[in-house]
């Protein structure tokens, strides 16, 4: 009996589904909560100082970012596109990595908040496409 190659293994999409639930949390909190949000990228006292209108506009812009990411991560789960939800799980990983840099770069501080999970989001991304298949 051949063995089913480890991109469909049932793991990787519950994995999946709890990254988008993270997006979709992260989403949130940042339209509903703009200086908690702000708290992940070591920028919350600088938020609470400046202008309040500026500072929750662009925060309403992130949080539609992170839901539109866990959406997309449920509808490959849903409709089990391994290869999209890959893709997207791979996307979401060099989003983390980039918010993670921003953090480094221009803060100082904080980068490990985002680099800690960025690389399990993408080896989970990678062996949906199939990385570890084999030939």
């Amino acid at each position: 009996m051949p063995t089913q190659p480890l991109s469909h293994n049932s793991s990787l999409l519950l994995a999946a589904s709890a990254f988008g639930t993270i997006a979709v949390g992260f989403g949130i909190n940042a339209i509903v909560n703009p200086i908690s949000a702000l708290s992940f990228f070591s920028l919350d006292t600088i938020g609470a100082g400046s202008n309040k209108t500026l500072i929750d506009s662009l925060m309403v812009v992130y949080g539609v970012r992170d839901i539109f990411v866990g959406l997309g991560i449920y509808a490959a789960t849903y409709f089990k596109e391994r290869k999209t939800l890959g893709c997207l799980l791979m996307a979401f990983s060099a989003v983390a990595f980039m918010d993670g840099y921003v953090c480094k770069a221009y803060v100082g501080d904080g980068e490990w908040g985002h680099w800690s999970y960025a690389p399990v989001v993408g080896v989970v991304g990678a062996l949906l496409v199939g990385a570890a298949d084999g030939a």
